[in-house]
């Protein structure tokens, strides 16, 4: 039970911080940052698919699975923003059609 409280405690302390760290961030570092997000995203990636393949239970297995399908969901949004975030930078001429 104590494990489940500071389980809790770092991940309101995270989240905290994270949001922080983020709403003081410059209008201009805002692409790079997200590139950075999407790295670690596809680290979060990685976990789930490790967490999916270690699963024994079905409960496990459908919790894994969620999980993967969120974080790639996650990292894939992230590169498409990233993307379109890139384009508006371009010069008129550049542009994708």
């Amino acid at each position: 039970m104590i494990d489940g409280f500071i389980a809790l405690y770092i991940f309101m302390l995270a989240a905290f911080t994270g949001y922080e760290v983020i709403a003081r961030v410059p209008v201009i570092l805002h692409t790079p940052l997200m590139s950075g997000s999407n790295f670690v995203h596809g680290i979060v990636l990685v976990g789930a698919m490790v967490a999916l393949g270690r699963a024994t239970t079905p409960v496990g297995q459908v919790i894994g699975f969620i999980g993967v399908v969120l974080a790639a969901g996650n990292a894939v949004g992230g590169y498409v923003v990233t993307e379109r975030m890139l384009e508006m930078f371009k010069a008129s001429g550049e542009r994708k059609p």
